[in-house]
């Protein structure tokens, strides 16, 4: 199978649509991160690191090669969930059950839809929220001239950037350059943090 590694990089390509930013606000206690007035908390990302744990054991895959500890891995990428809904509701986008439908049976650039998940950060076992509000994202940018314009590049950033998450440093350190640089209490990578990027969007990056 090939390496999740490998994954990754392909689904960071384009990622300049996403830049990232967090603000200096303090986490409330029981929080693992606080996306504008969305809060996640730490129980919600438990529950989300051990589906995705078991998700990856089912596929063979050492969680080594997702370079952090896979707590980091999964609140990234529910910390972006949280973000393109919101952006999603605020521009009245919604998307219907058979377009989730359509998109559970693409495998983006990866060999299969379960890997094409897996490189995102969700557990294929429960991946309709995530695609909802990532095809949601994705709509609010075709609104806006589609991937290939830079005015919906530059709005979407704008918009992103305005949704600010603030994460636990019980979690590790996150700064908008590096991303999480530090393994934190929850967790030891199995090498040196890498920088993390956002999870490419289907039909959007």
């Amino acid at each position: 199978m090939k390496s999740i590694r490998v994954a990754l990089a392909a689904t960071a390509a384009g990622a300049s649509l996403f830049a990232l930013t967090a603000c200096g606000t303090a986490v409330e206690a029981g929080a693992a991160a606080v996306v504008g007035d969305q809060r996640v908390s730490a129980q919600d990302l438990k529950t989300n690191v051990q589906e995705f744990e078991a998700a990856l054991r089912k596929a063979q895959i050492d969680p080594g090669q997702l370079g952090v500890p896979i707590s980091q891995f999964v609140l990234f990428r529910m910390t972006n969930q949280i973000r393109y809904q919101q952006i999603a509701d605020k521009h009245g986008v919604t998307v219907s059950e058979t377009e989730i439908d359509q998109a559970l049976k693409q495998p983006g650039q990866q060999q299969s839809p379960e890997m094409n998940l897996l490189t995102k950060g969700v557990s294929p076992a429960n991946p309709r929220p995530y695609l909802r509000a990532e095809l949601g994202a994705a709509k609010v940018i075709e609104k806006w001239g589609g991937t290939q314009s830079q005015a919906a590049a530059a709005k979407w950033n704008e918009e992103y950037n305005a949704v600010k998450p603030v994460f636990s440093p019980r979690y590790g350190t996150f700064t908008p350059d590096q991303g999480f640089v530090d393994a934190g209490r929850f967790g030891t990578p199995a090498q040196p943090p890498q920088q993390q990027q956002p999870p490419q969007q289907q039909q959007q990056q």
